[in-house]
């Protein structure tokens, strides 16, 4: 049973789960930036098929649970993945790590939490958390995004771990196979770069409207034209909800920039190359952008600005800031690493 598991803050849910367990295993060397850029965690999406509490499902980083994979993969690390049908079952698989001295990640949904804010809890089913002791009807809780360690009731705990709806997380846990793990520098080396010519990839060359810097466009082109197809008050609903998406659910568009600016620069001293150094500046110049973005879009949902200018604005905004992505992940892309 872990009894001294080590917290720590993160940014985001499943950069910090990654990083929480990974360090636990003996990997201090690891960041959230240097995972998220290993779990080549950046990207843009906008799913036109797919609502989220009604509005449009508009993703500023990579699917739920790759970052994971990703990052462990590229560490030559093996991993385990769990999901089931049954509750009990569920239940006591995880109660078998926890007394094997096993702290293990899990896939939560958000609306259930009983330790969230009020204010904070929708139905979001793709929250990570770690789970690392189980003391009597109540397990111990690492979540990433809170300050301290808190704790679930069994009944709460079964309850996120089978919440239904988008994502359901049926249960889903995962945890790095191994005691004490190790990986040497070159290995890390090797990862960043791989990492990062994915990122390029996603960014610029998936093939569709509607991914990477292409679909940032995409996205600009139906808040064009939201005011006069639904009236500035609906339209003022699906701008809130992009801002919803953007800001609250995980570090948002913004703070996901700014996270990949930070691996940049960890990745210079890596690979000892200085030419990363101007891209990581473009990357947290379009953080702040992603930042305007959302107040502007915000001051239309509540009402402040309603006329058509402003919708006008917010989708050269973010025409401005595919143009600024797009620039620098074609520059990124264009970089022979080397390690």
């Amino acid at each position: 049973m872990i009894k001294d598991y080590q917290h720590t803050q993160t940014a985001h849910c499943e950069n910090g789960v990654v990083t929480g367990l990974l360090k636990h295993k003996g990997l201090d060397f690891l960041t959230e930036p240097l995972a998220f850029g290993l779990g080549s965690g950046i990207l843009y999406i906008h799913i036109p098929f797919l609502k989220v509490n009604g509005g449009p499902a508009i993703s500023f980083r990579t699917l739920p649970g790759a970052i994971f994979n990703r990052t462990c993969k590229a560490l030559e690390i093996d991993l385990v993945r769990k999901k089931f049908t049954n509750v009990e079952k569920a239940q006591a698989f995880l109660d078998q790590k926890l007394a094997e001295g096993t702290p293990v990640g899990s896939q939560v949904g958000v609306f259930h939490l009983s330790y969230f804010p009020k204010e904070y809890r929708f139905h979001f089913n793709a929250h990570n958390i770690i789970v690392y002791a189980k003391d009597g009807d109540t397990y111990n809780i690492s979540d990433p995004v809170m300050e301290e360690v808190t704790t679930l009731t069994v009944d709460e705990l079964n309850k996120v771990r089978f919440a239904q709806g988008v994502l359901a997380p049926k249960g889903h846990l995962y945890y790095p196979k191994g005691d004490q793990l190790s990986v040497d520098k070159a290995t890390i080396q090797k990862g960043i770069i791989k990492g990062i010519k994915r990122s390029v990839n996603d960014m610029l060359h998936i093939p569709g409207p509607v991914i990477g810097t292409r679909g940032m466009g995409y996205t600009a082109n139906k808040i064009i034209k939201l005011r006069d197809k639904l009236g500035p008050k609906r339209a003022g609903l699906f701008l809130g909800q992009i801002v919803r998406m953007q800001e609250e659910i995980g570090t948002g568009g913004g703070g996901f920039r700014f996270l990949y600016a930070a691996f940049l620069e960890e990745a210079s001293e890596y690979l000892q190359d200085e030419r990363l150094i101007p891209i990581a500046d473009q990357i947290t110049k379009a953080g702040d952008l992603w930042r305007n973005s959302a107040m502007q879009m915000a001051g239309i949902y509540k009402g402040r600005i309603t006329e058509q200018k402003d919708f006008v604005e917010s989708a050269n905004m973010m025409r401005e800031i595919a143009a600024l992505e797009k620039e620098a992940f074609t520059k990124l892309g264009k970089l022979k690493l080397k390690y």
